[in-house]
């Protein structure tokens, strides 16, 4: 097999056409790789566990029990989400794992292969399908419980429930070029990642993930402007079979989040050599 030969110059690596070309074929190109780090890191995240899969939905289950039981206790006055609240809650907990777990997924994938990168030379965006293969392997198995609970709720089946998948690779999306943008930082200093979760955690209370909306205030007024309410309440909606509330708030992101994808890879792919170089 003849090998690819590669002529490096000043005037074509900085131009953003070829950038995003390179880019775009490398992460194309890359499936099988990605493939098998997936399948290895999967693998690896559940063995020698005793609760093995069950890990992949027990936070948001978890979260979502608690304020059911919060919520019925009266403990916590929540006004009414005209639905059934374990529905209501283990919907918006699983979105919101599903949004944060892709957010940290391009910098964990990272971090992860750290030893390698140095080592061997390949294509960085490789790591970027793998996380996202992860992604979808541990949203498929939240998925599927959460089926479960709307039939085992009364909900049913309804035409809604299909745009679920496009909703939740939206907020992937969304979650994945954000996490794009912030890995070569996260690469450069450890206090990045801290900070993403803590922020994300004060994030979830201006977020109607567990309750909803207010109808007047200043808290409705934040949520409003919140990206992430789109996220959280569409998804909601077409899992209870009611229509997108922020619809066009939604289309704004999906079409935000997918050219933005383009420069944070070209981003990542630029930044992620140097800071190898300079780590190494």
């Amino acid at each position: 097999m003849s090998l690819e030969t590669r002529i490096y110059r000043k005037e074509n690596n900085l131009k953003f056409g070829r950038l995003i070309k390179a880019s775009f074929k490398d992460l194309i190109g890359s499936h099988f790789l990605a493939k098998q780090l997936a399948v290895r890191d999967i693998r690896s995240q559940y063995r020698q566990s005793y609760l093995g899969i069950i890990w992949a939905f027990i936070t948001p289950l978890m979260t979502a029990l608690v304020w059911v039981f919060l919520n019925n206790t009266g403990t916590v006055q929540l006004t009414d989400t005209g639905a059934p609240y374990p529905v209501f809650a283990f919907t918006g907990t699983l979105i919101w794992s599903i949004i944060t777990e892709s957010i940290h997924t391009p910098l964990t994938a990272t971090k992860g292969a750290k030893g390698i990168l140095s080592k061997i030379n390949f294509p960085k965006e490789a790591l970027i399908l793998s996380g996202f293969y992860k992604l979808l392997f541990n949203s498929a198995i939240k998925v599927a419980l959460l089926v479960f609970f709307v039939f085992a709720f009364g909900v049913g089946f309804h035409w809604y429930l299909l745009l679920f998948p496009l909703v939740l690779l939206v907020a992937i999306l969304f979650g994945m070029t954000l996490g794009l943008f912030i890995t070569p930082f996260g690469m450069l200093y450890n206090d990045v990642g801290k900070i993403i979760s803590v922020g994300l955690g004060f994030l979830m209370y201006i977020t109607p993930v567990v309750y909803a909306i207010p109808k007047a205030g200043f808290m409705k007024t934040i949520m409003e402007l919140n990206p992430l309410t789109t996220l959280v309440v569409t998804s909601r909606n077409v899992v209870l079979g009611h229509p997108p509330a922020y619809l066009f708030n939604f289309l704004m992101i999906l079409v935000v989040s997918f050219l933005l994808f383009f420069i944070a890879l070209v981003f990542y792919r630029m930044s992620i050599p140097i800071l190898v170089e300079r780590n190494g």
